[in-house]
């Protein structure tokens, strides 16, 4: 156990984080896709590969590593009575500071392959980020039924899950706005 005063961060809020900014720049890259008709396999071909690379990437963003989640919030202590909780605004932007060139180079990949094959990397891309917009949701299953949120520590271990009650911090369950 740690002594002092020491930051938690949601745990739904940086998954919803990463499938909200996958979505949006895989949908980017896939609309100037659709205006190229000078590739190799054609525009049709392009867009029915992107489709099933869509659901695949999908499935598979949201399949893998599934149970983690449900099997590290069984074993989530409780978070100290000295701990800072992110807001869910900051969370986001962190995330997004420590990864914004792997973002910058995914989007120009997903691009630059409708030269190829049209719209098909930015389907892909965005099936990663619909995928991870879908574990976020089984998390907040997993919260609701667990009665609790699950945070983590952002500059320590990512394995260990500290709950706090469901009240706590300014996102709802699978780390979106909390209605009032």
């Amino acid at each position: 156990m740690v002594r002092g005063a020491y930051t938690l961060a949601r745990v739904a809020v940086t998954v919803r984080t990463a499938g909200t900014w996958l979505w949006w720049l895989g949908v980017v890259a896939a609309v100037p896709g659709t205006a190229v008709t000078f590739s190799p396999t054609g525009r049709r071909i392009g867009v029915m590969a992107g489709a099933a690379l869509f659901i695949i990437a999908a499935v598979a963003a949201f399949a893998v590593r599934g149970g983690r989640y449900a099997a590290r919030g069984e074993a989530a202590t409780k978070a100290a009575k000295s701990v800072y909780l992110q807001d869910r605004k900051v969370t986001a932007r962190a995330w997004t500071r420590r990864r914004r060139w792997w973002l910058v180079a995914a989007f120009v990949v997903a691009a630059a392959s409708s030269l190829v094959l049209p719209c098909a990397g930015g389907m892909l891309l965005g099936g990663v980020g619909a995928g991870l917009f879908a574990k976020s949701l089984r998390l907040a299953r997993i919260e609701r039924t667990k009665d609790a949120l699950l945070w983590v520590r952002p500059d320590g271990d990512p394995a260990a899950y500290q709950f706090t009650g469901i009240a706590a911090g300014d996102a709802a369950p699978g780390g979106g706005r909390r209605r009032r």
